[in-house]
């Protein structure tokens, strides 16, 4: 097969400057470029993690997103690897930020014994955070 890595994930926002901020303060990505009115788009940034980068983008001018759902066909959620889910769980929570998926009324929770969060971005993405590599 051709494909070394994956690249870039394209995540498209209506509210840019919330997600630049989680992207950037709660997640720390760093700013590549970001590009004022792009393609008929107010913005259009990459953010880079490690090898990993975000195309992060509004709407062309006169278009309006559809709402995020999780029943939507294609990707659901994207997840991190972290040392310490705990921890990391605690940093996010220092910085102010708390807006978490429960699940059975917890917000760290166990999936075949492996402990995972899920932080939702403001746009809707869905950002899995867990600390055991799956083989």
């Amino acid at each position: 097969m051709g494909i070394k890595m994956i690249h870039h994930i394209c995540i498209q926002t209506e509210k840019y400057k919330e997600s630049l901020d989680f992207y950037t303060r709660i997640l720390e990505f760093e700013v590549v470029t970001e590009t004022q009115d792009f393609h008929n788009r107010e913005y259009n940034t990459w953010l880079k993690l490690n090898n990993f980068m975000i195309e992060l983008q509004t709407p062309k001018s006169g278009d309006n997103f559809n709402k995020w759902s999780s029943l939507n066909e294609g990707p659901v959620h994207m997840g991190f690897l972290v040392d310490n889910v705990c921890e990391e769980y605690e940093r996010i929570v220092g910085l102010g930020y708390n807006d978490f998926k429960l699940k059975n009324g917890e917000i760290v929770y166990k999936v075949e014994g492996e402990s995972l969060f899920k932080i939702k971005a403001p746009e809707g993405t869905e950002i899995e955070i867990r600390d055991t590599d799956i083989k």
